[in-house]
């Protein structure tokens, strides 16, 4: 195997449970209250669910196996902020596949127009 498919499947690797949890629309919509507002607490990540503290917290806490967010304690309530450097993983993850596409499509209209 070359080099270069290793480094290929090694960002898929990479990449595959950063957009696993993205996948999921609670968990999206908190990346985009955290990314709007900056760090919340629990309380305040739950104050317009339509699901419990708990299952919040467990998205979260998916969120944070995967390096989208972190949390730290402030007295007794614990606060969760974004990690931008994930979102940014995501980011240059996908401008790397949309360049793949965009040469394998000049390719065809090349070998097309031919």
């Amino acid at each position: 195997m070359s080099t270069g498919n290793v480094a290929a499947i090694a960002r898929v690797k990479n990449a595959a449970p950063l957009f696993a949890a993205l996948g999921d629309e609670t968990r999206l919509q908190l990346i985009g209250r955290l990314s709007a507002t900056g760090p919340l607490s629990i309380t305040q990540l739950t104050g317009k669910a339509r699901v419990s503290r708990q299952a919040i917290t467990k998205h979260l806490e998916v969120l944070g196996e995967v390096g989208l967010v972190k949390s730290s304690r402030r007295g007794r309530e614990r606060i969760w902020e974004l990690e931008p450097k994930r979102l940014d993983d995501a980011r240059a993850y996908l401008d790397r596949v949309s360049k793949e596409w965009d040469d394998a499509l000049g390719r065809l209209q090349a070998f097309v127009e031919d």
